[in-house]
């Protein structure tokens, strides 16, 4: 009797702890649930100037205290915009990263407003052997000569996002690509010197850490400042001065005569 009341009690126990466990299992659920909020993430990479689907998308539960700004809660709301920054799997989707609603897919979609897109062809030393890729900054110098008609070059453009190189926009920065062309974002102000520098000079692409925000002015830098005033001095050729040929002597001219005749003697006049 001793016994079965003892099983009866452990069996009890063990019911007790069991529905303690789902209760409490229960409440945490309850709280989780209202501690959180749908957010709307990548399933894939999505590269810059793409489409979002809702095949590349999905809708988790996201901590309600860590929810981003700007985020999508729904799928429907993020499908159809055009992605204007690289998005990876698993990041949120935000609205800054997105181009504006009804914009189309591609180039234009990624140009920010206010600002333009600007091409410019290059070679592999200008174009620091293709190490320029999309989503780089450089500084723009051109090598022109100014008006004293002396050869100078100078940094007329700084921190420029490079958008395109080629044809291509992939943001891929594993392998350099060398290219003839690349399209860069500037402002109306910036095309209008970018296109003056080209068209005067020669221009090269300065490739910089995009973390570097701050510009350096500088002066521009001539042979003098290359080589110092006295080695310039130098390379100029010496001119020997020219001396005037002397004048041949000329023959000297007669004067016109005329034989006056008297009688039996002759006489010239001279005038």
């Amino acid at each position: 009797m001793k016994f079965r009341r003892g099983t009866l009690m452990i069996v009890l126990s063990v019911m007790a702890g069991l529905v303690a466990v789902i209760l409490a299992a229960s409440w945490m659920g309850k709280q989780a649930s209202a501690n959180t909020s749908p957010l709307v993430i990548a399933t894939v990479d999505i590269d810059l100037g793409s489409t979002l689907t809702e095949a590349l998308l999905k809708v988790v539960a996201w901590p309600t205290a860590a929810l981003p700004p700007h985020a999508f809660k729904d799928l429907k709301s993020a499908s159809g915009r055009v992605v204007r920054s690289p998005i990876f799997k698993g990041e949120p989707i935000l609205e800054p990263k997105l181009a504006p609603i009804g914009s189309m897919g591609g180039l234009p979609s990624m140009i920010q407003q206010g600002k333009r897109a600007l091409s410019i062809k290059v070679n592999e030393v200008v174009g620091v052997a293709g190490f320029t890729l999309p989503g780089s900054f450089v500084d723009v110098m051109v090598n022109t000569v100014d008006s004293k008609d002396k050869s100078v070059s100078k940094i007329v453009l700084q921190r420029i996002l490079v958008l395109a190189i080629a044809q291509e926009a992939k943001r891929d920065e594993t392998k350099p690509k060398v290219v003839n062309a690349v399209t860069l974002e500037v402002t109306p102000e910036e095309a209008e010197k970018l296109d003056l520098a080209r068209s005067i000079g020669s221009l090269s692409l300065i490739l910089r850490n995009p973390l570097d925000k701050q510009d350096q002015r500088t002066l521009g830098s001539r042979r003098e400042d290359l080589l110092g005033k006295e080695a310039v001095t130098a390379l100029i050729p010496k001119t020997e001065p020219t001396v005037p040929a002397e004048s041949t002597p000329q023959p000297r001219r007669r004067s016109p005569s005329v034989e006056v005749i008297r009688g039996t003697q002759k006489a010239n006049a001279e005038f």
